[in-house]
């Protein structure tokens, strides 16, 4: 390979002598991080820089290519992601994405990320972890706008009980309430807590990746429906 001219060569060099995909993708990723970074806080960058495509339409074309292409991810939320139904990705994770870039929901976002991240890495425990994370900030944050008393230290099982006991589900749930609680209780935060929140003992845990995917696609639809309660609540 030739010495590269400066560091865009140099960035371009590399990425078209990657052999790794994810290595391939995370080059992909850095660079539209880069971009939205320097619009959000570069002003400079943001007024004065040419460029040929705006940066929304530059992520149109990039997902775009990747679907064409039939490369399993989409660039969301300022990472690449990856994509394994896209019924579920288009009507759970991205109004996930999209109900989360709320200021008020930032740690829930930063950690939903996180465990995505996590997810196309390969690191499935860390991913089961980041999960429910983001599932406990989100009732956390609900919590707090309304003024609900909790306690920093309280599990998801208590902050779904916060969340009931105020109301924040319509009346007419009540018929639903028991098998509603009990499938939102045994749900991400069981799951994690049994393959991946405690110590892993003598034997290393191995966690499956469909067992993490439900994880993360139960987790968006959890996060999803308490969002829109909490919105649609007066």
């Amino acid at each position: 390979m030739r010495h590269a001219e400066s560091h865009h060569e140099a960035v371009r060099d590399y990425f078209l002598n990657e052999k790794s995909t994810e290595y391939a993708l995370d080059v992909v990723e850095l660079i539209f991080k880069l971009v939205d970074y320097k619009l959000e806080n570069d002003y400079g960058f943001k007024n004065h820089a040419h460029r040929k495509i705006d940066f929304d339409d530059a992520v149109i074309e990039l997902n775009g290519r990747f679907k064409e292409h039939g490369v399993g991810y989409q660039f969301e939320g300022a990472e690449i992601i990856r994509v394994d139904s896209e019924f579920l990705h288009a009507e759970a994770v991205k109004p996930t994405l999209a109900i989360l870039r709320d200021n008020n929901f930032k740690g829930a976002s930063d950690e939903f990320l996180k465990a995505h991240e996590h997810y196309r890495h390969k690191r499935f425990k860390e991913s089961l972890v980041e999960a429910l994370k983001a599932l406990e900030s989100t009732m956390k944050t609900v919590c707090k706008l309304r003024g609900w008393k909790t306690q920093p230290n309280d599990t998801a099982k208590n902050l779904i009980a916060v969340c009931f006991d105020n109301g924040l589900f319509p009346a007419y749930f009540q018929t639903q309430f028991s098998s509603m609680r009990q499938l939102l209780e045994s749900g991400v935060p069981t799951v994690r807590n049994k393959v991946a929140g405690h110590g892993q003992g003598a034997d290393p845990l191995i966690v499956p990746e469909y067992l993490a995917r439900y994880a993360l696609n139960l987790s968006a639809t959890t996060i999803l429906l308490i969002v829109e309660a909490h919105q649609a609540k007066k």
